[in-house]
């Protein structure tokens, strides 16, 4: 750490060392391991999780090595008093901040911590990761002001509500959606509770167990309708004219993850007899424009001899996949599947101006 004097001579003078020493006598022994804001941000994750944080975690948000790690606990207990350390079950030693002041009432957070991870998370997608780690620096802000038990609950009902939510970004005109239906799916993942909707032109209500919501150029809530079927199925929540959140827990089916189902479809709709591999081939002048895309998430790329790209992935939703290829003209080839091949073929042209 640097004191400066002051610059009355038209130079800068020697530190005081008595200033010096005032300065730094405090903090200056104990943060050789990193500025002064890493300190103050490791206090803060350690207060705001729920069983504190441990030397692996650490070394992944700092990107430090096992030992400075160490060093950076060291330091936070002896700049701490409220600073408590535990081994778990998994042997792990984890630090945790309590706070005797946040056992104050405290308003709800659930929605705000939710609309923090979400953004959070858009923004890590898009590459925007300075934006992503001030959202999530602002997240543990809200966690740390809760008392551990408020605090709990609310990482409890958000983490249920995000691990349903999965985000599929199309370019593009995108419907609106009700807030009021929005907000009652929402509730009624949180639970999980049944929901009854009235459903497009249906004349009678229908009760649907929410598994989870698909964002895109439309929006659908995967469910299950036991009255009809065992299977998870989509419903366009724009087409939802009421919804109701019931009092009615139900059990998940075994083994469903949204980002597994969502991966099934190359936009968001799902057809079984659809499914399967989707090979593309990009011609040259094209193949830097589309190595750059993310057409799924479990895609392949090849680049050939020629300097094409071949794209490969396994997916279902041939008429959202023809909305993106015509985008491309005859810069693009379907090889596979033939249903598809033939859906676009015809209407390949060579008169576009611009690429994707």
């Amino acid at each position: 750490m640097t004191c400066l004097g002051n610059h009355s001579t038209g130079r800068r003078n020697l530190p005081s060392l008595r200033g010096c020493q005032t300065l730094t006598g405090s903090l200056g022994a104990l943060m050789s391991f990193a500025k002064a804001q890493d300190l103050i941000r490791l206090a803060q994750m350690a207060a705001a999780r729920r069983y504190g944080i441990s030397l692996e975690d650490i070394c992944a948000e700092f990107d430090v090595s096992h030992r400075t790690a160490q060093r950076m606990t060291d330091a936070l207990e002896e700049t701490f008093g409220n600073v408590t350390a535990e081994d778990g079950e998994d042997r792990k030693r984890r630090w945790r901040l309590s706070d005797p002041h946040l056992d104050r009432l405290q308003l709800r957070q659930e929605t705000g911590i939710e609309a923090l991870e979400i953004a959070a998370r858009g923004a890590e997608a898009d590459g925007r990761l300075r934006h992503a780690q001030g959202l999530t620096d602002l997240r543990d802000g809200l966690l740390a002001r809760l008392s551990s038990r408020s605090a709990a609950r609310v990482e409890a009902d958000a983490e249920a509500v995000l691990t349903a939510m999965g985000q599929v970004t199309r370019p593009g005109p995108r419907v609106s959606v009700s807030p009021d239906i929005l907000d009652a799916i929402i509730e009624a993942l949180r639970g999980p509770f049944r929901l009854r909707v009235l459903y497009n032109a249906d004349t009678t209500s229908r009760i649907l167990e929410p598994h989870g919501v698909l964002l895109g150029h439309r929006t659908y809530l995967a469910a299950r309708d036991p009255a009809k079927a065992d299977e998870v199925r989509n419903f366009r929540i724009d087409l939802i004219r009421e919804a109701t959140t019931l009092d009615e827990s139900f059990a998940l089916k075994e083994g469903f993850t949204i980002s597994d189902y969502a991966a099934q479809s190359f936009g968001v709709w799902q057809d079984p007899e659809q499914y399967g591999e989707v090979v593309w081939r990009f011609a040259p002048e094209a193949a830097d424009r589309a190595a750059g895309f993310r057409f799924h998430p479990d895609q392949i790329l090849e680049p050939q001899n020629d300097g094409s790209l071949i794209v490969r992935f396994h997916a279902a939703g041939w008429l959202e996949m023809t909305w993106h290829l015509y985008q491309w003209g005859d810069k693009v080839q379907v090889i596979a599947p033939e249903g598809l091949r033939r859906m676009v073929e015809d209407y390949r042209r060579s008169d576009f101006g611009a690429m994707p």
